[in-house]
């Protein structure tokens, strides 16, 4: 699934490539276009399977520990089982929110950082700074 998820984004970059450059006729870029949407839909493709591996590995994992264990059988409707089952189902959610909320306040920093620089090199005619994005 690797290579199918990196097919997109080489496609996405030699399209852009393509774009930039003065040199390149629009037939080039048409055929980096049509390849940029074949490595999306082989992404997509992947996806499916990566999600499909990891349910069987997690069906495997929960069957090895069952048998070193030695447990024969399990009551979903326990009351500490069920509460489980929704509570670690819902935690990679919840991390993925936590992370994207990073992401975006990070971003959201950024941003004022650099208008910042950008409206005092334009009225104040001070040099821009990259670090200070960076720290």
């Amino acid at each position: 699934t690797l290579a199918t998820d990196a097919f997109g984004p080489v496609a996405d970059n030699a399209g852009g490539i393509a774009e930039m450059s003065e040199e390149v006729d629009d037939a080039t870029r048409d055929t980096t276009d049509s390849l940029d949407a074949l490595g999306n839909t082989t992404a997509a493709t992947g996806k499916g399977f990566a999600i499909g591996s990891a349910v069987l590995t997690a069906l495997a994992l929960l069957n090895a520990f069952a048998d070193a264990v030695n447990l024969n059988s399990v009551n979903i409707l326990d009351d500490v089982v069920l509460p489980g089952i929704v509570l670690g189902a819902a935690l990679p959610f919840v991390f993925a929110a936590l992370t994207m909320l990073s992401v975006g306040s990070a971003a959201e920093a950024i941003m004022y950082e650099c208008r910042s620089q950008l409206n005092d090199k334009y009225f104040r005619g001070t040099e821009l700074d990259s670090q200070k994005c960076v720290d």
